[in-house]
């Protein structure tokens, strides 16, 4: 999955310094770059360790032209670069399976169409999970939690009681909202 520098620097709105027909295979920090990717630079200490960098190009905001490598000024370095890597590690869709009759659910949650729950998940009282949410295995949901539409919620999380949590959220393995403490 290719591309060309003079594609990325469209792609993330930025001005490209160099030539545009440098072939990017892939986008690493500064200090994991092989030949090929495309890295970012952010500061003065970066742009030193660029010297020893194999990175093929970089991304850069307001900071002086980088040596010797062809380069993309943006307005929003940290913007620019999710791009880049999204371009390059796309989101991977997961093919939508239901509920599993495996998966623990109170009568009194409210589903939403088009929603996964994988085995081994716990839904509890008066849960509301709106359209299009993935809930894996593990997960436990305790009453009262709102979930909003586009949530991914990944093995083993814990929402305690009431929890709520917006639309197109992901939550990674293992993460516990709602609990106890800081002045809860």
């Amino acid at each position: 999955m290719s591309i060309t520098l003079q594609q990325i620097a469209h792609l993330v709105d930025g001005t490209l310094h160099g030539p545009g027909d440098v072939v990017i295979t892939g986008a690493a920090t500064i200090r994991d770059a092989t030949p090929g990717q495309i890295t970012l630079a952010e500061g003065e200490k970066a742009l030193k360790q660029l010297a020893t960098c194999q990175a093929a190009a970089v991304i850069v905001g307001k900071l002086p032209a980088p040596p010797d490598l062809p380069y993309i000024q943006v307005d929003n370095l940290h913007a620019a670069f999710a791009k880049v890597v999204q371009h390059f590690r796309p989101r991977r869709e997961r093919a939508r399976s239901g509920i599993s009759p495996a998966a623990h659910i109170s009568p009194t949650a409210q589903i939403a169409a088009n929603v996964t729950i994988a085995a081994g998940a716990t839904i509890g009282n008066d849960v509301h999970i709106d359209r299009d949410c993935v809930i894996h295995s593990g997960a436990v949901i305790e009453a009262g939690c709102r979930i909003g539409a586009g949530t991914t919620i990944f093995a083993n999380v814990v929402l305690y009681e009431d929890t709520i949590i917006g639309e197109q959220c992901i939550l990674h393995a293992g993460a516990v909202l709602g609990a106890y403490g800081f002045g809860y």
